[in-house]
């Protein structure tokens, strides 16, 4: 058995012992514990190719003098709150453990401190926005206003299928009118009764989420989400792209998919 499926086992069973309502304070046990699988050390090549293939779609990330803020909840070690601050944006990583702020903090300072940087300024006309880190609930903070930009890679697989509604709820509440949430869909090939984390997902789970947040998509016998043809709800997101990228984390290549959601009245 190879050290990843060892941690990812005991990942699972870790979590199969904790009720759902209480899951959010035990991450911070797993980082104590270095049982970190979905730690890569670097930003999701999938986010990267992102940011530069749907220009169009994002705009720029500052308009007329002011910066457009982007949210990462579950950043996890922070790696693409720095990426997307060296494109601009002012952005905040939230996570449930204080372990994960800490390395994300340790990662900032180290890069402020290096001579030759892991995240360079991506435009020397914009700079570089802000990074900022809170070890907060992401479902009970009180967040400063919306958000321009939100992403999600294993954020949304890391939580109990049961809460994956208010997910949803809560994404939709904190995206700005005309703002855009990346998700990087992760992991595909997994069913969704298989269990977890991370929790399978799929490309249905994510469109009817997103179609009436905050209500639990319509599964069949074996978990999988039926379309039922339900209008969307006054703050429904719609999708605007979906592609599979030339390159992922290593777990994912070849089999997540990236999308973007916008508010379905845009």
């Amino acid at each position: 058995m190879s050290n990843a499926v060892a941690l990812r086992e005991k990942l699972q069973q870790h979590f199969s012992k904790i009720p759902a309502n209480e899951q959010s304070s035990a991450w911070e046990q797993m980082w104590q514990q270095k049982v970190t699988p979905w730690d890569r050390s670097k930003p999701n090549p999938a986010l990267i190719e992102a940011l530069k293939k749907e220009k169009k779609l994002l705009g720029p990330s500052v308009v007329d003098g002011k910066r457009k803020k982007a949210l990462i909840p579950g950043c996890g070690g922070g790696y693409d709150i720095l990426l997307l601050a060296s494109y601009g944006y002012d952005a905040l990583g939230v996570d449930a453990a204080l372990s994960a702020i800490e390395a994300c903090r340790s990662l900032h300072n180290a890069e402020n401190n290096a001579e030759v940087k892991q995240y360079p300024v991506k435009s020397e006309d914009i700079g570089a926005g802000s990074a900022d880190f809170q070890q907060a609930d992401f479902f009970k903070h009180e967040f400063a206003g919306q958000f321009d930009l939100i992403y999600d890679y294993t954020f949304l697989c890391a939580l109990p299928p049961e809460i994956r509604p208010s997910w949803a709820k809560r994404m939709s509440s904190l995206l700005a009118p005309d703002g855009v949430l990346i998700c990087i869909e992760f992991p595909l090939k997994k069913p969704l009764s298989a269990g977890g984390p991370p929790h399978g997902v799929s490309a249905a789970l994510y469109y009817e989420l997103f179609k009436t947040p905050g209500v639990d998509p319509i599964r069949d016998e074996n978990g999988e989400i039926l379309s039922i043809g339900r209008p969307y709800a006054t703050d429904g997101l719609k999708r605007e792209a979906r592609w599979i990228p030339e390159e992922s984390h290593h777990a994912g290549q070849g089999m997540d998919a990236v999308s973007f959601w916008r508010h379905c009245n845009q």
